[in-house]
């Protein structure tokens, strides 16, 4: 049995450099030598210990880009294929995936969460997973593909409209993604929150209009951007009590409101205030293969520029590093690793 260098999950808040054995593959996969890795804010309660099926030791890591080494059986797929991965892996029985719904598959895993993932030299990879990477689009941008998809699949779910206002609360990488795509469907202007002064300078930079939580009334200064009113849509990609509020009183009357965010915790939401104003909630999780397929052309395309997203590219023996890094969001957004 051969063996590989894995960056892996051993317990709460403890990750380390160590070995596993080389996959060896099943019928209908692939053997992808992984590119980059990126960190995912899944990992991140992977690492805090708080994630329900994340067994230990696991390599992490579900948004990755790489090269196809081997195949077996039959493909349309060639070794050498640049590759990026789609990483849910569905039961094909259920309800869901019976009407063609995959991505909310009733025992929906994922790779790097459910198996071992992208923060390994190598993944066995179920081929009807892969993509190609397109020609110019660089191993390094394909690894966010996958949050990419997230804010492709979350913006297509809402009902905005070109001209519309959004407000996102939350600046991690899927609030600005989230933002990036909301431009491309035409929103007319976004609004996004957060407390972090780094993060809030990436919106600037990406044309949003930011609002520093710490130190605004988010729900004011949205009234004051939208003449009272409120935005057309609110997307809500925090994940606390604070936001789970907010994104009631940033709406306009027959608005709509967009949970992205997976709660740890279950927040309190006032549906008597949703009621007078006859306010619409979805959610989302994930993407379909055709949101991945979008965010792949988008990036090839130049529509989207993911490259302000990446605050650090790091050798994979230092991801307890980088994982100390991403627990301080003032100094970090989206970190990849080269294994």
């Amino acid at each position: 049995m051969k063996i590989m260098k894995a960056g892996l999950y051993i317990s709460s808040k403890n990750v380390a450099v160590d070995q596993l054995d080389k996959p060896m593959l099943q019928p209908g996969e692939a053997l992808v030598k992984v590119a980059y890795a990126g960190i995912c804010g899944t990992d991140m309660m992977i690492y805090g210990g708080k994630h329900p099926r994340a067994q230990a030791p696991l390599a992490m890591g579900h948004e990755f880009s790489g090269v196809i080494e081997e195949i077996s059986g039959q493909s349309d797929f060639s070794i050498g294929d640049r590759v990026v991965v789609e990483p849910t892996l569905s039961c094909g029985a259920c309800e869901a995936c019976s009407a063609g719904e995959y991505h909310v598959c009733k025992t929906l895993r994922l790779i790097g969460i459910d198996k071992h993932g992208g923060f390994a030299e190598y993944v066995a990879v179920p081929v009807h997973r892969l993509h190609r990477i397109p020609a110019g689009l660089s191993d390094t941008h394909a690894a966010l593909a996958e949050p990419l998809a997230v804010a492709v699949h979350t913006v297509r779910r809402s009902s905005l409209k070109v001209g519309d206002t959004a407000v996102i609360l939350g600046s991690g990488p899927i609030g600005l993604l989230i933002g990036l795509v909301a431009q491309q469907a035409g929103a007319s202007e976004i609004i996004i929150s957060d407390i972090s002064t780094y993060r809030l300078a990436k919106a600037r930079q990406l044309g949003f209009t930011a609002l520093n939580a710490k130190s605004v009334n988010v729900t004011q200064q949205v009234a004051e951007l939208t003449a009272g009113a409120g935005a057309d849509v609110v997307f809500e990609a925090a994940g606390n009590q604070i936001t789970a509020k907010q994104m009631i009183e940033t709406v306009r009357i027959q608005g709509q409101i967009v949970v992205v965010s997976v709660y740890k915790q279950p927040p309190t939401v006032d549906l008597a205030a949703m009621h007078f104003r006859e306010l619409s909630l979805t959610t989302t999780r994930c993407y379909s293969r055709g949101d991945f397929e979008k965010a792949l052309r988008l990036m090839q395309s130049g529509m989207i520029d993911v490259s302000p997203m990446i605050s650090h590219e790091l050798p994979l023996e230092w991801i307890a590093e980088g994982f100390e890094l991403m627990e301080n969001p003032d100094v970090s957004l989206k970190i990849l690793f080269k294994p």
